[in-house]
């Protein structure tokens, strides 16, 4: 975790825009990148999912994590609610149990949820289910998450600094500049 944490700052510290808030949420950001990048790594696939207010930042994701000029291998991410439109109608027990089925059918080699917004948005409920989930919770403090404030006026800023951050973590990873496991 070591090489990870320090790799983090370096990167935190070489970028161009302030992003020096960060610095002190680090410790908090590397056990749930280094989760969400291995998962990645081991062939698991993304289901990328955020409550409506921020359905702009997963179409930027849905548009940056694959862009060609990376030249990188593309990565299995999608969004669940384009692929599940009903997705919005689940809320009870059983229907959620029925939609993992079906997840689990159709992603043999595994998947996790990459959760954005409020944390008590309906869609919490399927993303709290599994400890594998990655999650970036708006307005709360939920265990195994990383938190931010909605009233914060460099919110949508620090997002896209977020998104950076994990990117380029995901980058290195898969080219062996970071190796996740010290």
């Amino acid at each position: 975790m070591q090489a990870l944490l320090k790799w983090t700052l370096e990167s935190i510290r070489n970028e161009q825009s302030d992003f020096s808030w960060m610095e002190e949420y680090r410790y908090e950001w590397a056990p749930l990148v280094k989760s969400a990048v291995s998962q990645i790594l081991e062939g698991k696939t993304v289901l990328l999912v955020t409550d409506e207010h921020h359905k702009w930042f997963k179409s930027y994701i849905l548009n940056a994590v694959n862009d060609l000029r990376k030249n990188r291998p593309l990565l299995p991410v999608y969004s669940l609610i384009d692929g599940f439109p009903n997705l919005k109608s689940i809320s009870r027990t059983q229907d959620i149990q029925l939609l993992e089925d079906m997840l689990d059918i159709s992603y043999p080699n595994g998947y996790f949820i990459w959760y954005i917004g409020k944390g008590d948005h309906p869609y919490t409920k399927i993303a709290y289910r599994n400890e594998d989930s990655f999650l970036w919770i708006l307005d709360e403090e939920v265990q195994n998450s990383f938190s931010l404030r909605s009233s914060d006026p460099l919110l949508d800023i620090k997002l896209l600094q977020l998104y950076k951050l994990f990117d380029t973590t995901l980058s290195a990873s898969l080219f062996g500049d970071l190796e996740l496991s010290r």
